[in-house]
């Protein structure tokens, strides 16, 4: 199997409840394998000797799943389904059921050492999860094989921490038992396996569990990344990887330092000394998370929850400047000169206090949720709660729930005492929705209630809760076309737009040297970590920066470790895509459209060099990280 779906975003691993793209295409390797439907299930186990050596092959996945499993049957039991996991192959290496239940299992084989691969099954759960590396839902008929039409099925597939597809887990049952949200518990019951197969990989390594939200730290939700000792990225879950918003090839270059802006050398002198607490940690994509750090080092566990200071002895401890998290705490903050923001601004001020719906707009990457952030700050609510809810990156099984609740019982796998949805949480604060042009129909008009009543009723509960908040939603979609073609309401979107504010692209503000000093910035009064050298600024402003602020925070985060001891951003401290863009823009522009091409900023970093190192054609190359065949090119020294 290859690792193609371990970098998929996150969001892109939600259910297929018998999607009928993934079944045709199921069906019709079945009919390729020479399968018939009306044929008899091949239901041949493996003698016990080779199911012994299965298990000791699959050691480390059987360990760590017996216990998920368990836990998973708890859930569903009496509900005539059984639990089973399965290796790479499909081959059924353990099984959990109801007694009843059983019974019809036999008839089909779903026992262990029987292979479920869509080349012996046909289109199965397990199987087609395997050839689609996704989760997958077999419905009845949608089966092959008419002996399993009797069956529902949901599968997910666990993938190791190289991303590659190790083995299945899925729960099967009478049809007629079919609940929508078996995939969820399943899906959620994987990853719980993958996570613990992944912390217990690394031994010698610092690992750390981070998420933007406090709350999610040591539940499903959580990123995990691993680290060696000296810093250097060893792997990271699904859940990591959707938050760096990097696919793991592309994290291997990766360090502790490029990618959380702090010294690993920092983070392990701290626990020496500091008071438990949350890690506070800007992402290098300029995003703040909350962690913990767990050093697993020379056979010793150590588990901190810990707080960094930035205090001064720390910074002189770590030669590598630390790019902080920029402290966009009220609308004053993001007044930086922009006549596009400071009208925005003059607006948002005009509503402050008054409870009008605010629906922000703009290209991805703008920061409307730092601006959504900054609205709640400077309200009367600022000492309540602000609640982000990204609809987009929240399965449709599960939004429903965490937005309005669910009360014990409320549906298999619920948790006792039931679960308090986002817009509780967010009683007498502020409730921000973040894509809201992604919410389910369905729910837009669950939502809609909501906003006209001010009253909400958790799932599964008849009693409606009294709710007293102020909302922010914001999109990149044209939320207009999205109405026109049915997929938004369009009484919602007039219930949501008592002010649209509009952020602008970075590529059309005015104060980009305002920007990028606050984001240089190592204290809210204090000087920069480092300073830009102009002709890199000059290129900065002919920049189309599609990814916006984020794009910018990445790069000088980047920027500023290359920078090092230099504490200039120069050309060589440049990322080479960026480099690449700009190459582009210039080869399709006027050769007089700009002073200052690519070309001559190269010259003038290497004679910048050249001279710096009293001439010495070696050590410049050295300094630029290029070849002295290129120092001398340049230089046209030969």
């Amino acid at each position: 199997m290859s690792d193609l779906s371990w970098s998929r975003p996150a969001q892109q691993f939600a259910p297929v409840v018998g999607d009928p793209g993934v079944i045709e295409k199921s069906h019709q390797r079945s009919t390729a394998y020479g399968l018939e439907k009306q044929d008899k299930p091949d239901i041949a186990p493996l003698g016990p000797a080779a199911l012994s050596v299965l298990l000791e092959q699959n050691h480390a996945l059987y360990t760590h799943a017996l216990p998920v499993m368990e836990t998973l049957y708890e859930q569903i039991i009496n509900t005539h389904n059984m639990v089973l996991l399965t290796d790479v192959n499909g081959v059924i290496m353990h099984a959990l059921g109801d007694d009843d239940f059983l019974v019809k299992a036999e008839r089909v084989a779903l026992n262990p050492g029987v292979v479920w691969s869509e080349q012996s099954k046909g289109t199965n759960a397990i199987g087609t999860a395997l050839e689609e590396q996704m989760p997958v839902t077999v419905h009845a008929d949608a089966h092959y094989l008419s002996a399993n039409h009797f069956l529902t099925c949901s599968a997910a597939p666990i993938f190791d921490h190289q991303g590659k597809i190790i083995g299945v887990l899925d729960v099967s049952g009478d049809r007629d038992s079919y609940h929508k949200h078996t995939m969820a518990l399943v899906r959620m019951s994987a990853q719980m396996i993958e996570n613990q197969l992944f912390t217990a990989t690394f031994e010698n390594a610092v690992t750390l569990h981070f998420h933007s939200r406090p709350e999610f730290i040591g539940t499903l939700m959580e990123g995990i990344a691993c680290f060696t000792p000296g810093g250097r990225f060893l792997s990271a879950n699904r859940s990591a990887l959707f938050q760096l918003g990097l696919p793991l090839t592309a994290l291997q270059s990766h360090t502790f330092s490029s990618l959380f802006g702090l010294p690993v050398s920092t983070l392990l002198d701290h626990y020496r000394t500091a008071a438990p607490g949350l890690l506070d940690l800007c992402l290098h994509s300029g995003v703040r998370v909350y962690a913990k750090a767990e050093l697993r080092l020379s056979n010793s566990v150590f588990q901190h929850i810990s707080e960094i200071q930035p205090a001064a002895d720390a910074r002189a401890s770590a030669p590598t400047p630390k790019l902080p998290a920029a402290r966009l705490s009220s609308l004053r903050y993001l007044n930086t000169g922009d006549p596009q923001m400071a009208a925005l601004i003059g607006k948002l001020d005009k509503v402050r206090g008054r409870d009008i719906p605010i629906l922000i707009t703009g290209e991805t990457g703008t920061g409307k949720e730092l601006l959504a952030q900054a609205i709640h700050n400077d309200s009367p609510r600022k000492n309540s709660a602000f609640v982000a809810v990204n609809c987009a990156s929240i399965p449709e099984t599960l939004i429903e729930s965490e937005l309005f609740g669910y009360e014990e019982g409320a549906f298999t796998g619920a948790r006792k005492k039931g679960g308090q949805g986002k817009i509780l949480q967010a009683n007498g604060g502020t409730l921000f929705l973040d894509e809201i042009g992604d919410m389910p129909l369905a729910l837009q008009a669950r939502l809609l209630r909501v906003l006209q009543e001010r009253m909400v009723t958790p799932l599964g509960s008849t009693k409606s809760i009294p709710v007293n908040l102020a909302l922010i939603c914001a999109t990149n979609r044209n939320l207009r076309e999205l109405i026109a073609a049915n997929l938004f309401r369009e009484d919602l979107y007039y219930r949501l737009n008592g002010l649209v504010v509009k952020l602008p692209a970075l590529r059309e503000r005015s104060d980009l040297d305002v920007i990028v000093k606050k984001l240089l910035l190592e204290e809210p009064d204090g000087e920069p970590c480092c300073s830009v050298d102009p002709e890199i600024m000059a290129l900065f402003h002919r920049h189309s920066w599609p990814g916006n602020f984020r794009q910018l925070s990445n790069l000088l985060r980047t920027a500023v470790v290359m920078a090092g001891a230099d504490r200039v951003i120069r050309l060589e401290h440049l990322p080479d895509d960026f480099l690449e863009d700009v190459r582009e823009l210039e080869f399709s522009s006027p050769a007089d459209s700009h002073s200052g091409s690519l070309e001559d900023l190269a010259l003038s970093a290497v004679k910048k060099a050249f001279e710096a190192s009293g001439g010495n054609v070696s050590a410049t190359a050295k300094a630029l990280g290029v070849s002295r065949n290129t120092v001398y090119r340049k230089l046209n020294l030969r």
